[in-house]
């Protein structure tokens, strides 16, 4: 891990500075690390786009931003706003716009610049672009040095991930990459390898002898509308599964790393990534909403999934036949972010009854997260009746002396500024995805129609048999 000298003049260039990603996540992210005063001691921000607008014009883009997205300007938002600058016209090899211009006007400037400034690319634009900027950066002279952030999914084939990662690697070292998948940023997230790694009650049950089955599930209420363009040709299954829900696959399933360094938190994730057997079409299910083709933008025809549930297979010997099952769509009947393990039934004992998944350990990945361990109890009152119970720890109940839980985008950007690759994926791991989910986008199963609302198309709930599906729209 490189850390940057608190006084290194840093620089960060964002590609799609206008578009639907930054103000919805980067923008208020960035605000979020102002804030926290864990921006460097002296930075710009320059915001990239086709169109040209002056500096005051994005800073009154980004206030808004903030206001519809963050928690609004406060009394830092002057410091913050003198910081930021805009570079219309594009960004091409053949025409850099005004960008080289405004980062040279930067470098000269005595309050920050000088030739030892720190460039911090962040490309939040749809994967069609990122050959295309990334030799760009390259042509004009932006690349050595820099460090570079590319948004999720990093290609959209095999073929378009191996051609991305030539693309890549003919401009940046492997080491000043950074491929962000917000997920990995989840307070809950990392804490599904720390409470495993640092508690000695869960150590010793994280395998097939005591787990029957894993969840991870990510059902979402929200429409498509405000982004149709992108999601159709997109869908589900690229824009969560071969991402999010793989990534988050692997922080269950790894090995012990020898240690929680980078390069040995990424070398567990990636490794387990390569014992993903590939997905088996039949035990897929992927869905439409009722409706989705009536948003503008969207063709009448149009076959895209707005929602799969598929079984996920680790051959380890640690999870083998152990069912993963995966769920997630839009216009669902409630929003969730949840990794459950499910434990096993005592095959021998006095209770023949207990219901199935009486046992488990639930990740709860929304917020500021919780866990929440599910347990079988006799009912209070006369007999010997069964009951489900639950305890719940709200993960912001934990004392911090450092200020609490960042935002993921913003922790994500922090190590970015720390040199910390550790929670973002490598191409290793990232090659293998796409074989694993290459059956599915090869040829994928019917799409089914689901009522918005609902909870997906029937079929879905014979993946999670014989337990069930732990979050209902109940």
């Amino acid at each position: 891990m490189v850390t940057m000298p608190a006084d290194t003049p840093t620089v960060f260039v964002l590609f799609g500075a206008t578009g639907d990603l930054a103000k919805r996540m980067v923008l208020p992210a960035f605000y979020e690390l102002e804030r926290r005063d864990l921006l460097p001691e002296r930075w710009r921000l320059v915001g990239n786009g086709r169109g040209r607008r002056t500096d005051d014009e994005f800073r009154d883009h980004v206030k808004s931003a903030l206001e519809e997205f963050g928690d609004g300007a406060d009394d830092s938002w002057d410091a913050f706003a003198a910081n930021l600058r805009f570079a219309g016209g594009g960004f091409t090899a053949e025409d850099p716009g005004e960008l080289v211009d405004v980062i040279e006007e930067i470098r000269n400037d005595d309050d920050l610049g000088g030739e030892d400034v720190q460039l911090v690319h962040y490309i939040a634009l749809p994967p069609s672009t990122f050959t295309e900027y990334t030799k760009a950066l390259g042509e004009h002279g932006l690349a050595e040095g820099s460090r570079v952030v590319y948004e999720k999914p990093f290609g959209t084939s095999q073929s378009s991930f191996t051609e991305l990662d030539e693309a890549v690697h003919e401009v940046f070292d492997e080491k000043q990459v950074y491929r962000i998948d917000h997920f990995l940023g989840k307070e809950s997230t990392q804490n599904l390898h720390i409470l495993r790694f640092a508690n000695g009650m869960f150590a010793g049950l994280w395998n097939r002898e005591h787990v029957e089955q894993v969840q991870i599930d990510i059902p979402e209420t929200l429409d498509i509308a405000d982004r149709a363009e992108f999601y159709d040709a997109t869908g589900a299954v690229l824009d969560m599964v071969v991402t999010h829900l793989f990534q988050v696959a692997a922080e269950v399933a790894m090995e012990p790393p020898l240690s929680l360094g980078a390069d040995d938190l990424q070398t567990a994730r990636e490794s387990v990534i390569a014992a993903f057997r590939p997905i088996d079409t039949s035990e897929v299910v992927l869905g439409q909403f009722d409706g989705y083709r009536e948003t503008e933008g969207i063709a009448d025809d149009s076959t895209t999934d707005t929602f799969v549930a598929a079984r996920l297979w680790v051959d380890t010997d640690r999870w083998r036949d152990v069912p993963f099952v995966l769920r997630t769509g839009k216009m669902l009947g409630v929003s969730a972010q949840r990794v459950t393990l499910v434990f096993r039934r005592p095959e021998d004992g006095p209770i023949t009854h207990i219901p199935a998944g009486g046992a488990a350990l639930t990740f709860d990945l929304s917020g500021d997260g919780s866990i929440d361990i599910t347990v079988t109890v006799k009912e209070p009152g006369p007999g010997e009746d069964l009951a489900i119970a639950h305890l719940d720890l709200p993960l912001d109940t934990v004392d911090s002396d450092n200020g609490g839980a960042l935002s993921p985008y913003s922790r994500l950007l922090n190590d970015v500024l720390d040199g910390d690759r550790s929670l973002f994926t490598r191409p290793d791991g990232l090659a293998h995805v796409w074989t694993v989910a290459a059956p599915l986008l090869d040829n994928p199963p019917k799409v089914q129609p689901y009522p918005a609302g609902s909870m997906g198309p029937g079929a879905a709930d014979e993946l999670a048999a014989p337990i069930g599906w732990f979050v209902t729209g109940k």
